[in-house]
């Protein structure tokens, strides 16, 4: 149901000072509408410790690129034990906060704060247990990376500064929680790299090994897009859904495409709804518009889009005027 509120008017006849009046407004602005607020409440994960969550495990599954100090294979052990303890705690804590958060917000009581604490250490243990699997996920996305741009002149380049591989390591964590069914923390997660990198991936994506986003920004993956293995996509491609009107009941159903193995998806395509498949080995070219399957084995490009070249004035008559120096030499 939609709410409607009135504009909170200031009082003319208030004699405070001007801090004092301003809080004042802004507090019965809490009062007019309770939408966008969180007051009494006990339980509300963090967003910045989220955050510290996930430069823990950049330090864990990218060892030496992220730390102050030098390591050594002599001080690995103890450096590892003490990164996953501190990540154990952290974790098990936000997820805790996660947890009794959705079921006050769903039942509107007191979460039963013993069995919220099971499962939040039953969610930590079984995430912990998938580290090395993310980890070998990881290494095969800068591999894949490194193979698939010629600019790049290392592995520890990928690591270090490609934002594609920083939302590619973000989603995988996010993914892992969704997964394991954690309230609010994997879109914290996802949303923090879309801040950091311009790319966003819904923490639901699926997505399979080998995977590279060249340059990253501008890219969109929805909740239900399915990647399969060895693709690569590049700057602003949206796997996206169609627009409803039944909003929130298409909740839980396919909405987004599915991309099979070893598909290029180039810059500026849009490839929208879940019935959609680009099959195997698939080439799609920029600024295609898609909301229909193609086959395996295909290459899709746009007919009309053939550049039209033109001589300049310049060339033509031996002068350069102001215009030529505003016109390219050929139009699309």
């Amino acid at each position: 149901m939609t709410m409607t509120t009135k504009p909170i008017q200031p009082d003319p006849s208030s004699t405070q000072d001007p801090l004092a009046h301003a809080i004042e407004s802004v507090i019965r602005s809490y009062e007019s509408d309770p939408r966008g607020q969180h007051l009494n409440a006990t339980f509300l994960p963090s967003r910045a410790k989220t955050i510290e969550i996930i430069e823990l495990l950049r330090r864990i599954l990218f060892p030496g690129f992220f730390d102050d100090h030098r390591l050594t294979t002599q001080t690995l052990r103890y450096h590892v034990g003490e990164l996953m303890a501190e990540l154990h705690e952290k974790l098990h804590d936000q997820v805790r906060q996660a947890i009794r958060y959705e079921q006050c917000r769903q039942s509107g009581d007191q979460a039963d704060g013993e069995a919220c604490d099971q499962l939040a250490r039953d969610i930590t243990c079984k995430f912990i247990a998938r580290i090395p699997e993310l980890r070998r996920l990881l290494i095969l996305d800068v591999q894949a990376g490194f193979d698939g741009d010629p600019a790049a002149s290392s592995l520890d380049e990928i690591i270090f500064c490609y934002p594609g591989l920083d939302v590619i390591f973000t989603h995988r964590i996010a993914h892992e929680l969704y997964k394991l069914e954690v309230p609010l923390l994997p879109r914290i997660m996802s949303e923090y790299a879309h801040n950091e990198t311009g790319a966003d991936i819904h923490p639901g994506a699926t997505i399979g090994e080998s995977f590279f986003i060249d340059h990253a920004t501008g890219v969109v993956i929805g909740e239900t897009v399915i990647i399969g293995n060895r693709v690569k996509v590049y700057q602003g491609v949206t796997l996206g859904a169609l627009s409803t009107k039944g909003g929130q009941s298409w909740r839980g159903r396919k909405r987004h495409p599915t991309i099979e193995d070893d598909v290029t998806i180039y810059p500026n395509v849009t490839i929208l709804g879940g019935e959609t498949v680009i099959g195997a080995r698939c080439v799609i070219n920029g600024s295609v518009f898609l909301i229909k399957s193609v086959p395996p084995d295909h290459t899709v490009r746009v007919n009309h889009l053939e550049p039209q070249f033109h001589p300049r004035k310049s060339t033509r008559m031996g002068v350069a005027t102001p215009e030529d120096q505003l016109w390219s030499d050929f139009t699309i």
